[in-house]
């Protein structure tokens, strides 16, 4: 049971990162276009709602992580 807890964090922090580097992929793709504010704005704010689901999934995969290797 707890090295499942184990293996599902990695995968949470694995998807978390996978995220964060989309979100930084994407973040130079839309400087390199540069489009018009209003564009950026859109764009920027559904990126930002992204980046933070990557950040979320990656603190709660490192929590399952830790109470995986605590109970273990």
């Amino acid at each position: 049971m707890m090295t499942l807890l184990v293996i599902l964090g990695g995968l949470m922090v694995a998807a978390g990162l996978v995220g964060l580097g989309y979100c930084v992929r994407t973040g130079y793709v839309i400087r390199r276009e540069k489009p018009a504010p209003e564009v950026v704005q859109a764009r920027l704010r559904r990126l930002l709602a992204i980046n933070f689901g990557s950040v979320g999934l990656a603190a709660l995969g490192l929590g399952l992580m830790v109470v995986g290797l605590m109970l273990g």
